[in-house]
Protein backbone atom coordinates (compact mmCIF):
# COMPACT_ATOMS: atom_id res chain seq x y z
CA UNK A 1 0.00 0.00 0.00
CA UNK A 2 0.98 3.68 -0.64
CA UNK A 3 1.33 5.79 2.15
CA UNK A 4 -1.42 7.75 1.07
CA UNK A 5 -3.32 4.45 1.36
CA UNK A 6 -2.13 3.49 5.04
CA UNK A 7 -3.21 7.38 6.02
CA UNK A 8 -6.42 6.99 4.96
CA UNK A 9 -7.16 3.35 6.38
CA UNK A 10 -5.77 4.85 9.85
CA UNK A 11 -8.26 7.66 9.21
CA UNK A 12 -11.52 5.21 9.09
CA UNK A 13 -9.86 3.14 11.79
CA UNK A 14 -9.21 6.20 14.56
CA UNK A 15 -13.27 7.23 13.19
CA UNK A 16 -14.18 4.02 13.94
CA UNK A 17 -12.76 4.33 18.14
CA UNK A 18 -13.04 8.30 18.51
CA UNK A 19 -17.03 8.76 17.03
CA UNK A 20 -17.80 4.95 17.18
CA UNK A 21 -16.29 3.77 20.38
CA UNK A 22 -14.87 0.55 19.60
CA UNK A 23 -11.92 -1.04 21.26
CA UNK A 24 -8.81 -0.10 18.91
CA UNK A 25 -7.97 -3.67 18.57
CA UNK A 26 -11.37 -4.58 17.47
CA UNK A 27 -10.96 -1.68 14.86
CA UNK A 28 -8.03 -3.09 13.56
CA UNK A 29 -8.73 -6.14 13.38
CA UNK A 30 -11.70 -5.40 11.96
CA UNK A 31 -10.48 -3.48 9.08
CA UNK A 32 -7.81 -6.30 8.67
CA UNK A 33 -10.58 -8.70 7.98
CA UNK A 34 -12.74 -6.26 5.63
CA UNK A 35 -9.37 -5.50 3.60
CA UNK A 36 -7.66 -8.42 2.94
CA UNK A 37 -5.66 -7.16 0.25
CA UNK A 38 -3.71 -5.72 2.77
CA UNK A 39 -0.44 -7.22 3.73
CA UNK A 40 0.93 -7.40 7.20
CA UNK A 41 3.32 -5.16 6.76
CA UNK A 42 0.62 -2.68 5.68
CA UNK A 43 -1.48 -3.75 8.72
CA UNK A 44 1.55 -3.19 11.20
CA UNK A 45 2.54 -0.07 9.81
CA UNK A 46 -1.45 1.40 9.86
CA UNK A 47 -1.81 -0.07 13.49
CA UNK A 48 1.74 1.84 14.29
CA UNK A 49 -0.10 4.59 13.18
CA UNK A 50 -3.24 4.64 14.98
CA UNK A 51 -1.26 4.29 18.14
CA UNK A 52 0.72 6.40 17.94
CA UNK A 53 -2.01 9.13 16.84
CA UNK A 54 -4.35 7.58 20.03
CA UNK A 55 -0.94 8.22 21.97
CA UNK A 56 -0.55 12.06 21.19
CA UNK A 57 -4.24 13.13 20.51
CA UNK A 58 -3.78 15.89 22.83
CA UNK A 59 -1.07 17.45 21.38
CA UNK A 60 -1.87 16.79 17.43
CA UNK A 61 -5.39 18.22 17.73
CA UNK A 62 -3.77 21.25 19.35
CA UNK A 63 -1.30 21.44 16.31
CA UNK A 64 -3.62 20.98 13.74
CA UNK A 65 -6.95 22.77 15.56
CA UNK A 66 -8.75 19.95 15.47
CA UNK A 67 -9.31 16.60 17.21
CA UNK A 68 -10.59 14.89 13.59
CA UNK A 69 -9.71 11.55 12.89
CA UNK A 70 -7.59 13.07 9.54
CA UNK A 71 -5.99 15.57 12.06
CA UNK A 72 -4.91 12.51 14.32
CA UNK A 73 -3.64 10.42 11.18
CA UNK A 74 -1.70 13.38 9.55
CA UNK A 75 -0.79 14.64 12.75
CA UNK A 76 1.21 10.82 13.70
CA UNK A 77 2.31 10.15 10.39
CA UNK A 78 6.04 11.71 10.42
CA UNK A 79 7.01 9.24 13.15
CA UNK A 80 5.05 6.53 12.65
CA UNK A 81 5.67 6.54 8.93
CA UNK A 82 9.14 7.95 8.91
CA UNK A 83 7.57 10.70 6.38
CA UNK A 84 8.60 14.45 5.62
CA UNK A 85 5.74 17.05 5.77
CA UNK A 86 6.32 17.51 2.28
CA UNK A 87 5.82 13.19 1.76
CA UNK A 88 3.00 13.46 3.58
CA UNK A 89 1.21 16.14 1.29
CA UNK A 90 2.42 14.48 -1.64
CA UNK A 91 0.19 11.59 -0.02
CA UNK A 92 -2.47 13.27 0.16
CA UNK A 93 -3.48 13.59 -3.93
CA UNK A 94 -7.41 13.10 -3.67
CA UNK A 95 -6.80 9.68 -5.24
CA UNK A 96 -8.99 6.71 -4.84
CA UNK A 97 -7.42 4.96 -2.09
CA UNK A 98 -5.63 8.34 -0.10
CA UNK A 99 -6.93 11.12 1.54
CA UNK A 100 -7.89 14.60 0.00
CA UNK A 101 -4.89 17.00 -0.21
CA UNK A 102 -4.40 18.70 2.52
CA UNK A 103 -5.33 22.56 3.12
CA UNK A 104 -3.12 25.53 4.26
CA UNK A 105 -4.03 25.02 7.96
CA UNK A 106 -3.11 21.27 7.94
CA UNK A 107 -0.30 21.89 6.28
CA UNK A 108 0.39 24.25 8.97
CA UNK A 109 -0.09 21.98 11.67
CA UNK A 110 2.35 19.39 10.38
CA UNK A 111 5.18 21.95 11.19
CA UNK A 112 3.73 23.53 14.14
CA UNK A 113 5.54 23.21 17.25
CA UNK A 114 4.34 22.85 20.91
CA UNK A 115 6.32 26.07 23.12
CA UNK A 116 3.06 27.69 23.60
CA UNK A 117 0.52 24.89 24.06
CA UNK A 118 -0.62 24.30 27.78
CA UNK A 119 1.64 21.88 29.58
CA UNK A 120 -1.40 19.41 29.58
CA UNK A 121 -1.40 19.34 25.97
CA UNK A 122 2.62 19.14 25.20
CA UNK A 123 2.58 16.16 28.09
CA UNK A 124 -0.75 14.33 26.12
CA UNK A 125 -2.30 14.29 29.51
CA UNK A 126 -6.59 14.78 29.99
CA UNK A 127 -6.76 18.13 31.53
CA UNK A 128 -8.48 17.01 34.84
CA UNK A 129 -6.11 14.92 35.82
CA UNK A 130 -2.92 17.56 35.42
CA UNK A 131 -2.88 18.13 38.78
CA UNK A 132 -2.32 15.06 39.89
CA UNK A 133 0.94 14.85 37.70
CA UNK A 134 2.30 17.82 39.04
CA UNK A 135 1.30 16.64 42.44
CA UNK A 136 3.58 13.45 41.49
CA UNK A 137 6.04 14.90 39.48
CA UNK A 138 6.67 17.92 40.26
CA UNK A 139 8.33 20.23 37.22
CA UNK A 140 8.88 16.77 35.28
CA UNK A 141 5.39 16.31 34.54
CA UNK A 142 5.58 17.42 31.23
CA UNK A 143 8.64 14.99 30.27
CA UNK A 144 7.23 11.72 32.14
CA UNK A 145 3.43 12.37 30.49
CA UNK A 146 5.21 12.86 27.17
CA UNK A 147 7.58 9.36 27.67
CA UNK A 148 4.12 7.74 28.39
CA UNK A 149 3.10 9.17 24.72
CA UNK A 150 5.78 7.22 23.35
CA UNK A 151 6.01 3.60 22.08
CA UNK A 152 6.74 1.14 24.78
CA UNK A 153 9.42 -1.86 24.55
CA UNK A 154 8.82 -5.83 25.17
CA UNK A 155 9.85 -6.82 27.90
CA UNK A 156 10.31 -10.87 29.05
CA UNK A 157 10.63 -12.29 32.73
CA UNK A 158 12.92 -15.60 32.66
CA UNK A 159 11.57 -18.67 33.57
CA UNK A 160 13.54 -19.50 36.46
CA UNK A 161 12.67 -22.71 36.51
CA UNK A 162 13.26 -23.30 33.14
CA UNK A 163 15.83 -21.78 31.70
CA UNK A 164 18.56 -18.66 32.88
CA UNK A 165 18.82 -14.89 31.31
CA UNK A 166 21.67 -16.54 29.28
CA UNK A 167 19.38 -19.10 27.36
CA UNK A 168 16.95 -16.65 26.50
CA UNK A 169 19.40 -14.15 25.27
CA UNK A 170 20.63 -16.28 23.18
CA UNK A 171 17.50 -18.43 21.68
CA UNK A 172 16.33 -15.06 21.30
CA UNK A 173 19.38 -13.23 19.72
CA UNK A 174 17.86 -12.22 16.26
CA UNK A 175 15.76 -9.91 17.97
CA UNK A 176 18.50 -7.77 19.53
CA UNK A 177 17.67 -8.05 22.89
CA UNK A 178 19.22 -7.30 25.82
CA UNK A 179 19.21 -7.58 29.82
CA UNK A 180 16.54 -5.32 31.57
CA UNK A 181 18.87 -2.41 33.72
CA UNK A 182 17.13 -3.19 36.97
CA UNK A 183 15.46 -6.82 36.93
CA UNK A 184 17.70 -9.79 36.80
CA UNK A 185 15.66 -11.79 35.38
CA UNK A 186 14.71 -9.82 32.33
CA UNK A 187 15.06 -9.34 28.75
CA UNK A 188 14.38 -6.72 26.38
CA UNK A 189 13.33 -6.32 22.67
CA UNK A 190 13.81 -2.51 21.70
CA UNK A 191 10.45 -0.53 21.01
CA UNK A 192 9.86 -0.67 16.91
CA UNK A 193 10.91 2.65 15.23
CA UNK A 194 8.49 3.73 12.52
CA UNK A 195 7.26 0.96 10.49
CA UNK A 196 9.10 -2.08 12.03
CA UNK A 197 7.34 -4.31 13.47
CA UNK A 198 7.66 -6.27 17.23
CA UNK A 199 8.13 -10.09 16.73
CA UNK A 200 5.57 -12.56 17.59
CA UNK A 201 7.67 -14.16 20.70
CA UNK A 202 4.96 -16.38 21.34
CA UNK A 203 5.74 -18.14 18.67
CA UNK A 204 9.21 -18.86 19.06
CA UNK A 205 9.93 -22.50 20.33
CA UNK A 206 11.40 -20.85 23.67
CA UNK A 207 8.09 -19.46 24.61
CA UNK A 208 6.18 -22.76 23.94
CA UNK A 209 8.86 -24.38 26.31
CA UNK A 210 8.04 -21.76 28.95
CA UNK A 211 11.57 -20.58 29.05
CA UNK A 212 9.81 -16.56 29.31
CA UNK A 213 6.46 -15.09 30.01
CA UNK A 214 6.03 -11.67 28.22
CA UNK A 215 5.72 -8.98 31.26
CA UNK A 216 7.26 -5.82 31.80
CA UNK A 217 10.15 -4.90 33.75
CA UNK A 218 8.08 -2.74 36.20
CA UNK A 219 5.74 -5.94 36.92
CA UNK A 220 9.12 -7.87 37.46
CA UNK A 221 10.49 -5.85 39.73
CA UNK A 222 7.30 -5.29 42.10
CA UNK A 223 7.02 -9.40 41.86
CA UNK A 224 10.57 -9.56 43.18
CA UNK A 225 9.82 -6.67 45.95
CA UNK A 226 7.24 -8.34 47.17
CA UNK A 227 9.39 -11.56 48.01
CA UNK A 228 7.81 -14.93 48.20
CA UNK A 229 10.22 -16.74 49.66
CA UNK A 230 10.58 -20.74 49.88
CA UNK A 231 8.05 -22.63 51.53
CA UNK A 232 5.88 -19.76 52.48
CA UNK A 233 2.27 -19.17 52.22
CA UNK A 234 1.37 -16.58 49.38
CA UNK A 235 -2.29 -15.08 48.53
CA UNK A 236 -2.19 -13.47 44.74
CA UNK A 237 -5.61 -11.51 45.85
CA UNK A 238 -5.79 -10.10 42.37
CA UNK A 239 -4.59 -12.89 40.34
CA UNK A 240 -6.27 -11.78 36.92
CA UNK A 241 -4.21 -13.88 34.25
CA UNK A 242 -1.28 -14.57 36.65
CA UNK A 243 1.68 -13.36 35.46
CA UNK A 244 2.28 -12.18 39.09
CA UNK A 245 1.65 -15.82 40.37
CA UNK A 246 3.95 -17.67 38.20
CA UNK A 247 7.00 -14.53 38.88
CA UNK A 248 6.28 -15.85 42.60
CA UNK A 249 6.26 -19.51 42.01
CA UNK A 250 9.56 -19.05 40.21
CA UNK A 251 10.99 -17.00 42.77
CA UNK A 252 10.29 -19.65 45.58
CA UNK A 253 11.08 -22.65 43.51
CA UNK A 254 8.16 -24.34 43.17
CA UNK A 255 7.88 -24.39 47.17
CA UNK A 256 5.79 -23.61 50.01
CA UNK A 257 2.01 -22.61 48.16
CA UNK A 258 0.03 -20.02 46.08
CA UNK A 259 -3.55 -19.31 45.96
CA UNK A 260 -4.18 -17.06 43.07
CA UNK A 261 -7.31 -15.93 43.65
CA UNK A 262 -9.82 -13.01 41.37
CA UNK A 263 -13.20 -11.54 42.21
CA UNK A 264 -13.82 -11.70 38.24
CA UNK A 265 -13.43 -15.55 37.04
CA UNK A 266 -12.64 -14.55 33.41
CA UNK A 267 -9.69 -13.10 34.05
CA UNK A 268 -8.16 -16.11 35.25
CA UNK A 269 -8.99 -17.74 32.32
CA UNK A 270 -5.54 -17.60 31.40
CA UNK A 271 -3.78 -18.38 34.05
CA UNK A 272 -4.56 -22.65 33.73
CA UNK A 273 -2.59 -22.48 30.64
CA UNK A 274 0.13 -20.95 31.41
CA UNK A 275 0.82 -22.08 34.86
CA UNK A 276 1.33 -25.65 33.12
CA UNK A 277 3.60 -24.17 30.22
CA UNK A 278 5.87 -22.70 32.96
CA UNK A 279 6.00 -25.79 35.30
CA UNK A 280 4.59 -24.51 37.93
CA UNK A 281 3.46 -27.16 40.71
CA UNK A 282 2.79 -24.69 43.65
CA UNK A 283 -0.46 -22.75 43.12
CA UNK A 284 -4.27 -23.33 43.54
CA UNK A 285 -5.85 -21.75 41.34
CA UNK A 286 -9.31 -20.85 43.09
CA UNK A 287 -12.79 -20.09 41.71
CA UNK A 288 -13.28 -16.69 41.18
CA UNK A 289 -15.84 -14.75 43.32
CA UNK A 290 -15.89 -17.50 45.70
CA UNK A 291 -15.94 -15.47 48.61
CA UNK A 292 -17.06 -18.23 51.23
CA UNK A 293 -13.32 -20.17 49.98
CA UNK A 294 -11.49 -17.27 49.92
CA UNK A 295 -12.88 -16.44 53.69
CA UNK A 296 -12.11 -19.97 54.76
CA UNK A 297 -8.82 -20.21 54.17
CA UNK A 298 -8.52 -17.89 57.39
CA UNK A 299 -5.82 -15.44 58.67
CA UNK A 300 -2.99 -17.99 57.32
CA UNK A 301 -0.69 -15.85 55.24
CA UNK A 302 2.81 -14.75 55.00
CA UNK A 303 2.35 -12.15 52.08
CA UNK A 304 -0.83 -11.42 50.42
CA UNK A 305 -0.12 -9.72 46.95
CA UNK A 306 -2.47 -6.88 46.64
CA UNK A 307 -2.48 -6.17 42.60
CA UNK A 308 -5.07 -3.44 42.60
CA UNK A 309 -8.06 -2.51 40.49
CA UNK A 310 -6.60 0.59 39.03
CA UNK A 311 -7.30 3.00 36.50
CA UNK A 312 -4.17 1.92 34.33
CA UNK A 313 -2.32 5.33 33.81
CA UNK A 314 1.02 4.03 33.69
CA UNK A 315 0.16 1.50 31.14
CA UNK A 316 -0.37 4.55 28.80
CA UNK A 317 1.70 3.54 26.46
CA UNK A 318 0.11 0.67 25.51
CA UNK A 319 -3.33 1.32 25.96
CA UNK A 320 -3.42 5.11 24.89
CA UNK A 321 -7.48 4.89 24.06
CA UNK A 322 -7.40 4.14 27.87
CA UNK A 323 -6.59 7.63 28.94
CA UNK A 324 -8.97 9.53 26.89
CA UNK A 325 -12.05 7.45 28.37
CA UNK A 326 -10.88 7.73 32.22
CA UNK A 327 -13.64 9.64 34.20
CA UNK A 328 -13.24 11.47 37.32
CA UNK A 329 -16.04 9.36 38.63
CA UNK A 330 -13.81 5.97 37.45
CA UNK A 331 -11.08 7.37 39.62
CA UNK A 332 -13.44 7.63 42.49
CA UNK A 333 -14.57 3.91 41.90
CA UNK A 334 -11.18 2.58 41.73
CA UNK A 335 -10.00 4.23 44.70
CA UNK A 336 -13.33 2.48 46.73
CA UNK A 337 -12.56 -0.65 45.33
CA UNK A 338 -8.72 -0.29 46.03
CA UNK A 339 -9.30 0.31 50.03
CA UNK A 340 -11.74 -2.49 50.14
CA UNK A 341 -9.06 -5.40 48.99
CA UNK A 342 -6.55 -3.77 51.20
CA UNK A 343 -9.52 -4.41 53.74
CA UNK A 344 -9.74 -8.19 52.95
CA UNK A 345 -5.70 -8.80 53.06
CA UNK A 346 -5.64 -7.52 56.01
CA UNK A 347 -8.31 -10.33 56.84
CA UNK A 348 -5.62 -12.93 55.21
CA UNK A 349 -2.32 -12.35 56.87
CA UNK A 350 -1.26 -13.32 60.02
CA UNK A 351 0.96 -11.62 62.32
CA UNK A 352 4.19 -10.47 61.32
CA UNK A 353 3.07 -11.23 57.64
CA UNK A 354 2.64 -8.71 55.05
CA UNK A 355 0.65 -6.92 52.59
CA UNK A 356 2.28 -5.72 49.63
CA UNK A 357 0.06 -2.83 47.49
CA UNK A 358 0.92 -2.57 43.97
CA UNK A 359 -1.11 -0.99 41.04
CA UNK A 360 -0.12 0.10 37.75
CA UNK A 361 -1.29 3.98 38.21
CA UNK A 362 0.79 6.96 38.94
CA UNK A 363 -1.99 8.96 40.63
CA UNK A 364 -1.31 9.81 44.28
CA UNK A 365 -5.02 8.94 44.78
CA UNK A 366 -4.60 5.20 43.87
CA UNK A 367 -0.73 5.05 45.55
CA UNK A 368 0.45 6.87 48.92
CA UNK A 369 -2.94 8.30 49.68
CA UNK A 370 -4.37 4.54 49.47
CA UNK A 371 -1.81 3.25 51.95
CA UNK A 372 -2.15 6.20 54.04
CA UNK A 373 -6.26 5.54 53.88
CA UNK A 374 -5.30 1.70 54.94
CA UNK A 375 -3.38 2.49 57.84
CA UNK A 376 -5.54 4.93 59.38
CA UNK A 377 -8.08 2.00 59.73
CA UNK A 378 -4.75 -0.94 60.02
CA UNK A 379 -3.01 0.55 62.97
CA UNK A 380 -1.24 -2.80 63.26
CA UNK A 381 0.44 -2.27 59.84
CA UNK A 382 2.95 -0.18 58.99
CA UNK A 383 5.03 0.77 56.01
CA UNK A 384 8.66 -0.47 55.13
CA UNK A 385 10.66 2.23 53.56
CA UNK A 386 11.04 0.45 50.08
CA UNK A 387 14.63 1.01 49.52
CA UNK A 388 15.71 -1.15 52.31
CA UNK A 389 13.16 -3.31 50.71
CA UNK A 390 14.98 -3.33 47.19
CA UNK A 391 18.43 -3.92 49.50
CA UNK A 392 16.90 -7.14 50.67
CA UNK A 393 15.26 -8.48 47.65
CA UNK A 394 17.58 -7.19 44.85
CA UNK A 395 20.92 -6.94 46.42
CA UNK A 396 21.43 -3.99 44.54
CA UNK A 397 21.15 0.07 45.16
CA UNK A 398 17.47 1.04 44.71
CA UNK A 399 16.67 3.93 42.29
CA UNK A 400 15.01 7.08 43.72
CA UNK A 401 11.21 6.92 43.88
CA UNK A 402 9.71 8.94 40.65
CA UNK A 403 7.86 10.96 43.28
CA UNK A 404 10.35 11.67 45.51
CA UNK A 405 8.59 9.40 48.83
CA UNK A 406 10.71 7.10 50.18
CA UNK A 407 8.00 4.58 51.61
CA UNK A 408 6.46 3.54 48.38
CA UNK A 409 8.53 3.05 45.32
CA UNK A 410 6.80 4.87 41.96
CA UNK A 411 8.57 3.56 38.75
CA UNK A 412 7.79 5.07 35.46
CA UNK A 413 9.05 5.10 32.06
CA UNK A 414 11.07 8.32 32.32
CA UNK A 415 12.66 7.27 35.58
CA UNK A 416 13.23 4.33 35.41
CA UNK A 417 12.35 2.83 31.56
CA UNK A 418 9.32 0.49 32.77
CA UNK A 419 5.51 0.90 33.01
CA UNK A 420 4.34 2.92 35.48
CA UNK A 421 4.06 1.12 39.09
CA UNK A 422 3.34 1.80 42.81
CA UNK A 423 4.37 -0.65 45.22
CA UNK A 424 4.29 -0.68 48.91
CA UNK A 425 5.28 -3.14 51.31
CA UNK A 426 2.68 -3.12 54.72
CA UNK A 427 4.61 -4.94 57.51
CA UNK A 428 2.07 -6.42 60.50
CA UNK A 429 3.50 -5.42 63.53
CA UNK A 430 2.07 -8.57 65.27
Amino acid sequence: MQPGARLKAAEEILDEIVNRHRPAALALADWGKSHRFAGSGDRNAIGGLVYDALRRRSSIGWAFQSDSPRAMSLGAASAALGLTPEAIAAACDGSQHALASMSVAEAAGLTRTLDSAPDHIRADVPEWLWPSFLASFGSRAVAEGQKLASRAPTDLRVNTLKATQENVLKALAEFKVEPTAHSPIGVRVPAPIGTARTPNLQAEAAFQAGWFEVQDEGSQLVSLLAGGDARLQVLDLCAGAGGKTLALAAHMQNTGQIYAYDEDRQRLKPIFERVKRAGVRNVQILKGGDHAALKALGPRFDLVLVDAPCTGTGVWRRRPEAKWKLRPQSLEQRQTEQLAVLMTARRMVKPGGCIVYVTCSLLPEENGDRVAAFLSEAPEFRVEPYADVWRTRLLTEPPASADGRDDGLLLTPLSNGTDGFYVATLKHRG
